[in-house]
């Protein structure tokens, strides 16, 4: 069955087709009476933001998988003859920095980046199975391998699909009887693995979200630690995602628009954040515990297939406007990165929201 993040994507797809069909036909949906979103530097003039190119100095192209602050990232570029995946840094002012290299033919490219200070952990996948690497990002010791025992290793695109708290990286793999939760000294050492009935997938440390694979989405939240378990908001016509301080319930309303909806994970504080041409463009819920990232369909989504990217603020419930024709949309680690321009040409731009 297809993952939580995108059954919620799908659901919100049809309507976002239908007015994005119906504005080739009859022009742009018109704008409500409610005031228009801010951008990002008339909301937050102080935030850090940056952009990173297509292409490397050598020509190769570049796809960011982490970043670290606004302007540095590790990510993935062949090689000029394509023989070889790159796992590098790139910051500004300064020479691209190689990790590691390996073969294209039997490796995937390096998924699931995540760390703490100069420690990088990352996937690769060797003739299909994957492994778990670690390395320094300044480069001034050689990566090595953290571990093969992964077990059925399951990646939402989520910035908890791998996690390194108190020296310890921790991931969910699926098992027979339900979900297995793994770790590993970051240091090295045997694989520890407590298991659970259910599909799970990890949240922020030590919680863990069910209805990875439930076409209705989350219903519990558990902590690993205690065993202390949350029912959460659910209904029959939403996607509901949680996270340990909020939850997201996304559903069609009675005039077939989006709906996204935020409450905590005991039903309080429950109100409606957007409506209309909007849809959740990440898998992760609130991130920061502050912002909730959105997309919608906007003026110049009928030419270039893009949308608008916006971030719903809970400290004072505005939305602001981050881009107005952005695709290739992701995040991690407090740092959302987007696409613009079109395919042949086009520039990522990054937005530190941890400065904001």
């Amino acid at each position: 069955m297809p993952e939580r993040g995108h059954l919620m994507r799908t659901l919100v797809a049809l309507a976002v087709t239908l007015v994005a069909g119906a504005a080739l036909l009859f022009g742009a949906p018109a704008q409500s009476g409610s005031p228009q979103p801010l951008s990002v530097a008339a909301a937050w003039p102080r935030a850090q933001r940056g952009s990173v190119p297509s292409h490397l100095p050598d020509g190769s192209l570049y796809t960011p998988g982490l970043f670290f602050d606004a302007r540095t990232s590790a990510g993935t570029a062949r090689t000029a003859d394509t023989k070889f995946l790159r796992l590098v840094v790139v910051e500004p002012d300064r020479p691209v920095r190689e990790l590691r290299r390996v073969p294209s033919a039997d490796r995937s490219p390096f998924t699931a980046l995540t760390g703490s200070g100069d420690t990088l952990v990352w996937v690769e996948t060797v003739k299909g199975k994957p492994e778990l690497w670690t390395g320094d990002r300044a480069g001034r010791t050689p990566a090595r391998l953290l571990t093969a025992d992964v077990g059925a290793l399951r990646l939402y695109d989520s910035e908890y699909d791998l996690t390194l708290t108190d020296g310890l990286v921790r991931w969910a793999a699926a098992d027979r009887d339900g979900t297995e939760f793994r770790s590993v000294p970051v240091g090295g050492g045997p694989v520890t693995t407590q298991r659970a009935a259910g599909d799970w997938g990890l949240s922020a440390w030590p919680w863990a979200v069910d209805g990875q694979t439930a076409a209705t989405g989350a219903s519990t939240l558990r902590n690993l630690d205690t065993g202390q378990t949350v029912a959460v908001p659910t209904g029959r016509r939403s996607v509901t995602a949680c996270s340990p301080a909020w939850c997201e319930l996304v559903s069609i309303n009675e005039d077939g628009d989006t709906r996204i909806e935020l409450s905590h994970p005991d039903g309080s504080a429950r109100r409606t954040i957007a409506e209309g041409t909007v849809g959740t463009v990440i898998s992760d819920v609130v991130v920061l515990d502050r912002f909730e990232v959105m997309g919608r369909v906007g003026p110049q989504s009928e030419l270039s297939g893009n949308q608008e990217l916006l971030l719903h603020d809970l400290t004072d419930r505005s939305t602001v406007l981050v881009s107005p024709d952005a695709a290739d949309i992701s995040y991690r680690a407090g740092v959302l990165w987007w696409s613009t321009g079109d395919r042949n040409s086009y520039v990522r731009n990054s937005l530190d929201l941890r400065t904001v």
